[in-house]
């Protein structure tokens, strides 16, 4: 992975500065940075739109008691795109804007999440019970959550009792 950002850090800024060279040769100097600061601007209000859109899609899922894996996926994509697009260059800006259309995004997080392994931990799960009810309530007899084993637990602990007269100490 440290090779490939290694390289990323290399080459992107080098190819865009040659694309800064050609399009301020073929432009001129003020449109091209005219077009630079556009690109930024209407790039970071469609990224609030998507990603307001994204949001309403997440509630929704979440709503219907699914798991919104890929909304939630795409929302990061919304993010990473946002920053493509504030940063000065016009390689990143195709790139962020490419990540902002809803058809190449969706593609391109199914792609990723195929390639991802999900691992649960802990308890009961994701969808073992529905959504505004308690973990603990999906299983009358769980008596909390201390109580690993059905065979009974054992809890040591320590006490001392304290007169009227040591109430008002700490210790």
């Amino acid at each position: 992975m440290f090779p490939i950002l290694l390289l990323l850090f290399i080459f992107v800024p080098i190819i865009e500065i040659g694309l800064f060279i050609q399009v301020g040769d073929f432009l001129g100097l003020w449109p091209t940075i005219g077009l630079v600061l556009l690109t930024a601007f209407v790039g970071a209000s469609l990224v609030r739109s998507q990603g307001l859109q994204t949001l309403r899609s997440v509630q929704g899922r979440l709503n219907q008691g699914e798991m919104p894996a890929q909304q939630i996926f795409e929302g990061v994509m919304l993010a990473v795109s946002g920053v493509l697009l504030l940063t000065p260059g016009f390689m990143t800006d195709a790139f962020g804007m490419l990540v902002l259309l809803p058809a190449p995004r969706a593609a391109i997080a199914k792609y990723l999440m195929s390639k991802m392994v999900v691992k649960s931990v802990g308890g009961a799960g994701f969808g073992a019970h529905s959504f505004g009810q308690s973990p603990f309530e999906q299983d009358p007899f769980h008596r909390g959550p201390f109580n690993s084993d059905s065979n009974g637990s054992t809890f040591e602990g320590e006490y001392e009792k304290k007169d009227d007269q040591d109430r008002d100490k700490l210790n």
